[in-house]
């Protein structure tokens, strides 16, 4: 039975996302399309892309470094609120100057906007990292971290597919009339102030309970060594790396395709919205199935659901009817595979707390916005250099307006675009299949032994029971 903690932190901790879903959405799959609509040089637009994939591969590396400091903070507020805050109000201010005119051009740009982005990545980093590891640290029941995993990404869905659904037709109502990059600043500012107020309402209303013994700070050397040696975290980041990868590669492609390939930017937004509706459905539903059969075969039915929706997205015609039902089978599936792979994280924590001797919550779920920026970084690059290759960057507003790929390129487009992300998710299942072996029976038998080990609060185990 949930107490009224449980129920209280799952809504407070939840609605957390929402705001910060917005933001990563516009940096991760609209920065690109902003810098398009720039109409920079080739070799500037190549160099800023170049740069975006270096600096977020070396912010993801900075994640473990993060995860370590967040496990060794002690303070009035916790592990985690203090960067929550910091990171919150840093990666606001760096949002809203990545979409800000400074008036600059060829190398004064890409070196003012990679250190910008550089800034942006790291700030983001000081509050990812810490929100996401409150979650696990909230509950040792798998039941209950599933309902405020799914719950953290209903409200995570919302925020991000209002991105989706709304920049298009905003940015070209207000490009008459204030110019299109101040039309994109504007909405930044927009999404940055409602991310504070709703990370505001996880501060202010989410309580951490006790639920392990306090333990020594890391030290240095063992920073990347409790990552290295925990081989069922290191399994679930490559199957959870080929997934994403493959997912924000489709989805940075989005507005490109509907505006080239398909013939009309303005279905764009009503297919955000299928999408959305997709992914919530397979938040709300993620329990519903949870409750009726396993996560092995939850897994493997997600993932014929996706697999579905390439296929039917790959073949469709400029129908959005057919467009929409592989989007509703692509987005649902997915959804309940990102669940997944966060209570599979979560539950590596408790298995690395009993295979190492210590825990390490902050440090391990750093593997999460790890996976997640470098599946974006190359999102963006293959993005980036289609744009390239097919010439898109370097046509005026004129030129962009109703141009159609030609057939080869088409062919290409949705090749990269459908047909990667489709192997790229099969191979992340295999991987799963054969490597993941917490089920709940395994878990169960981790947390009895910490406990027998007087390395959890025993009331804490108690509560994981009866839940």
């Amino acid at each position: 039975m949930s107490s009224n903690l449980d129920r209280k932190n799952r809504w407070t901790f939840s609605v957390g996302t929402l705001g910060r879903d917005m933001v990563y959405i516009l940096i991760s799959m609209f920065l690109v399309n902003y810098l398009i609509d720039l109409q920079l040089d080739s070799k500037v637009f190549a160099a800023v892309s170049t740069l975006i994939l270096a600096a977020r591969l070396f912010d993801a590396v900075m994640d473990f470094v993060m995860g370590s400091i967040v496990d060794n903070t002690r303070s009035r507020w916790g592990h985690y609120k203090p960067w929550i805050f910091a990171g919150m109000l840093a990666s606001g201010v760096f949002t809203i100057l990545l979409f800000t005119d400074l008036g600059l051009s060829g190398a004064g740009f890409v070196i003012v906007f990679a250190g910008i982005y550089l800034m942006w990545g790291l700030s983001w980093t000081m509050n990812d990292i810490p929100y996401w590891s409150l979650m696990p640290a909230l509950t040792l029941d798998q039941k209950e971290r599933e309902r405020i995993s799914a719950r953290a990404k209903i409200f995570a869905t919302i925020g991000t597919f209002a991105v989706v659904v709304a920049i298009v037709p905003f940015v070209e109502a207000l490009t008459p009339r204030v110019g299109m990059s101040r039309s994109w600043l504007l909405f930044a500012v927009i999404v940055v102030a409602v991310m504070t107020f709703f990370q505001s309402v996880t501060l202010l209303g989410t309580k951490e309970p006790d639920l392990v013994v306090e333990q020594d700070k890391v030290s240095a050397r063992e920073v990347f060594q409790v990552v290295a040696k925990n081989d069922q975290l290191l399994w679930t980041a490559v199957a959870m790396v080929c997934f994403m990868t493959g997912y924000l590669t489709l989805s940075s492609f989005g507005v490109k395709y509907f505006e080239h390939i398909y013939g009309n930017k303005d279905m764009f937004s009503p297919f955000g919205a299928v999408m959305g509706v997709g992914m919530i459905l397979g938040y709300v539903l993620f329990p519903v199935l949870r409750a009726r059969m396993s996560r092995r075969t939850l897994y493997t039915l997600a993932t014929a659901l996706v697999v579905t929706g390439y296929v039917i997205f790959f073949f469709a015609p400029p129908n959005i009817l057919i467009v929409g039902v592989a989007a509703l089978l692509l987005f649902f599936g997915t959804a309940v595979i990102i669940v997944l792979m966060l209570v599979f994280i979560s539950d590596t924590i408790d298995y690395g707390h009993w295979k190492l001797g210590r825990r390490n919550t902050a440090l391990t779920f750093a593997l999460q916005p790890f996976i997640s920026k470098v599946g974006a970084a190359l999102g963006t690059m293959i993005v980036a250099m289609t744009a390239i290759a097919t010439g898109l960057n370097q046509l005026t507003d004129d030129q962009l307006d109703g141009y159609i790929l030609g057939a080869s390129d088409q062919l290409t487009f949705k090749l990269i675009m459908m047909g990667l992300p489709l192997v790229l998710t099969l191979v992340g299942y295999g991987i799963y299949r054969w490597k993941y072996r917490i089920d709940e029976a395994f878990h169960a038998q981790i947390l009895a032994d910490l406990s027998e080990r007087g390395q959890l609060i025993d009331e804490a185990v108690e509560s994981s029971k009866e839940a």
